[in-house]
């Protein structure tokens, strides 16, 4: 029994952030119920390719993308733009202890399943709205994606290579990194009004913004500029406030060392060959290696091309001097460490599998379950009417014949 298997989900979002979050819940147990529109279910299941075939799906191949943060849940395909899809969805609010949504601001008003109209019947419901503005405020009407939230939110304005530099400009980062933590934080926020209902029988709605998080999570960048006022510079892979902290070239590729106090760099600066530069009063502190990252970044680039990246790591590990390769993803997923701790798994589907990326949540007593792959569109429809609401096989051919539910 997953630790959050007491508990029943309504997953109206799509594409990633929402997804993310009621994949999370559904790892820990949570029963997931995901409506999709019977036409073409989450945008993401066309996002392909690569896709992930399986005899299962017959033609229906899912997308790399929608699999990513699909699985455990149950798909149920229905139009809310019928009455009576509307009203199988609101019935089954009624069911559910949790409503994930990400329309636009005031999207499900008009099909009454907004949260004053859900909460009517059901005081008690968690019903958690992402957006990429927020429900308030002067922007709450515009459509949010990642990227632009990646700009707006400042993340781009940090991220990239350094005036002045060949490549130089503002970048986003390689994965859509905003979507993910909205979703991380819209978890914690339902846990946090689950706890509060526990206490009260109260439910409440959670107004999660994509530009808040993005904000939220400059973390000390912001703080940089709250108390100096100034715009912390792009940096490439170097550090705002450590020296040295990025990549170096060696003799035959490129590897990582993050120095994070002046032990390590005097230990760094002995496997250089030069222990005298931690002595140096330039260098001798991070304050100072701040103040002379100029010089300082060159003189050790030098020193680092002399050996190939395998010696290096020999070196500094043995130092304990913080340092790896930069691997691809090949790399990551034939790492032994990462292939110890399991991270990537083979869900079940039929008679095949699916090769999925595992959860990082390390529970002792309730570990995550992998229950099921994710769904074909509108697998569950009929199970989950059948069971909760109990529409008869009759009305079930009459909905579907009428393409108001998809089986």
């Amino acid at each position: 029994m997953g630790a959050l298997s007491h508990l029943r989900v309504l997953d109206m979002s799509r594409v990633l952030a929402g997804p993310w979050a009621s994949q999370i819940l559904a790892d820990l147990g949570a029963e997931v119920i995901k409506i999709e529109r019977p036409d073409a279910g989450d945008d993401t299941r066309s996002w392909g390719p690569p896709w992930v075939e399986d005899p299962q799906w017959g033609d229906e191949r899912q997308s790399a993308y929608f699999v990513g943060a699909n699985r455990n849940k149950k798909s149920v395909a229905v139009d809310i733009a019928d009455s009576r899809g509307r009203e199988l969805v609101l019935a089954l609010a009624s069911k559910c202890d949790v409503l994930i949504e990400n329309f636009k601001v005031g999207g499900l008003r008009r099909y009454g399943l907004d949260y004053e109209s859900v909460r009517r019947t059901h005081p008690g419901i968690v019903y958690c709205s992402i957006t990429g503005f927020g429900q308030t405020g002067p922007y709450a009407h515009r459509p949010g994606y990642d990227f632009l939230i990646q700009g707006m939110g400042g993340l781009m304005s940090i991220t990239g290579r350094p005036d002045g530099s060949a490549g130089e400009g503002p970048m986003k980062v390689g994965v859509a990194l905003t979507d993910i933590l909205t979703g991380l934080y819209a978890t914690v926020g339902i846990q946090s009004a689950l706890a509060h209902r526990d206490r009260t029988g109260e439910g409440q709605h959670i107004d999660a913004s994509l530009l808040d998080v993005q904000v939220a999570c400059l973390a000390n960048q912001a703080m940089n500029f709250l108390a100096s006022g100034k715009q912390p510079p792009r940096l490439g892979n170097g550090h705002p406030n450590i020296v040295p902290y990025q990549d170096f070239r060696t003799r035959d590729g490129h590897i990582i060392v993050t120095v994070g106090n002046d032990g390590q760099f005097a230990r760094f600066c002995e496997a250089l060959g030069h222990p005298e530069w931690a002595q140096d009063g330039r260098f001798s502190s991070n304050t100072e290696r701040l103040a002379n990252r100029d010089s300082l970044i060159p003189m050790l680039q030098e020193a680092m091309v002399s050996r190939t990246t395998g010696e290096w790591l020999s070196e500094l590990e043995a130092r304990t001097v913080p340092c790896g390769p930069i691997n691809d993803l090949a790399g990551v997923f034939s790492d032994p460490h990462i292939r110890h701790r399991g991270l990537q798994v083979n869900l079940s589907h039929g008679d095949g599998q699916i090769r999925v990326v595992a959860s990082p949540l390390r529970l002792s007593q309730t570990p995550v379950e992998y229950r099921s792959a994710p769904p074909r569109l509108g697998e569950h429809t009929a199970e989950v009417l059948q069971s909760f609401l109990n529409v008869d096989k009759q009305c079930l051919s009459a909905l579907a014949a009428d393409c108001v539910i998809r089986t």
